[in-house]
């Protein structure tokens, strides 16, 4: 038995010895383990900002349309009711104010009767969106700058001398100098189809009032959804229509017999826009009649 012991025993310390260092190795291993880098959060990128336009002295017909492609929301804030010839007399943030775009920033305004152009058709005294909060960009409150490491100063460096420029070579050719743009030519005159005493006249720098029908009926075409961007510029697009035509703008009739068709479709394909056609329909007899 003792000589089995004695012949066995150099086996077992060699296995004692191999089990020792493997555990060593797993526990060097664990200890030197590198822990995973912190996660980075990417800031989200601040709003933009938008410069209130001045509208004041506008008819109202044309005032929202500035504030709405400004990006802004509005409403009638008091003084006459919203109908589309009547004057911008005041409006609150003041013109150039320069707020934070929180969405559609609410601007309000307050009008007064257009005394040579009486009210027709229905007074609209807020934008077919509702506004949002107004802040100030001034307010918003500045993130602190993170503080940079102190850099070393870098050593000295011994001057240069400085090297003598060589003069330039004068071309052999002087070039000839570059031909005035000519001026653009103005548009053509549009006769207006009847005359309104203290309406607005045409602006020559805006489409024509049926060009605008078919850009609208185009663009109704390509939006078979009534988003909220789409039926914004759906009635602003029809409230501009139904307002040229009957300040007697150049071949308004036109114009609304192509917006009627347009309301139509509205309706069959946004399921919207019963009370918009029948105010065309209406606006088309009246202009038909004086036209």
């Amino acid at each position: 038995m003792l000589p089995r012991l004695v012949a066995a025993l150099p086996r077992l310390l060699a296995v004692l010895v191999l089990g020792a260092l493997a555990g060593a190795a797993v526990t060097f291993a664990a200890g030197n383990e590198t822990p995973p880098a912190p996660a980075t959060t990417t800031a989200a990128p601040e709003p933009a900002d938008l410069v209130v336009p001045d509208v004041r002295r506008q008819a109202y017909v044309f005032a929202k349309g500035t504030l709405e492609d400004a990006g802004f929301a509005w409403k009638v804030g008091g003084g006459a009711p919203g109908y589309a010839a009547n004057v911008v007399v005041d409006q609150s943030p003041d013109p150039g104010t320069t707020l934070v775009d929180t969405g559609a920033p609410l601007v309000t305004l307050r009008l007064e009767p257009n005394a040579q152009y009486p009210p027709e058709g229905e007074p609209e005294s807020a934008s077919p969106y509702p506004g949002t909060a107004l802040e100030l960009a001034g307010a918003r409150e500045a993130a602190p700058a993170p503080t940079a490491p102190a850099a070393r100063k870098p050593a000295a460096a011994k001057p240069k001398p400085a090297v003598k420029p060589k003069p330039a070579v004068k071309p052999a050719v002087k070039p000839k100098p570059a031909a005035s743009p000519s001026p653009a030519a103005k548009p053509a005159a549009r006769p207006p189809a009847f005359t309104v005493a203290g309406a607005p006249a045409e602006p020559l720098d805006e489409i024509p009032l049926p060009d605008r029908a078919r850009r609208l009926a185009g663009y109704v075409a390509s939006h078979p959804k009534p988003t909220p961007a789409a039926v914004r510029h759906w009635l602003y697009q029809h409230n501009w229509i139904v307002a040229g035509a009957r300040f007697g703008w150049w071949r308004g009739a036109e114009a609304l017999t192509s917006l009627v068709e347009v309301d139509r479709r509205v309706q069959r394909q946004w399921g919207i826009g019963a009370k918009s056609r029948r105010v065309a329909e209406l606006a088309l007899k009246e202009v038909g009649a004086r036209s």
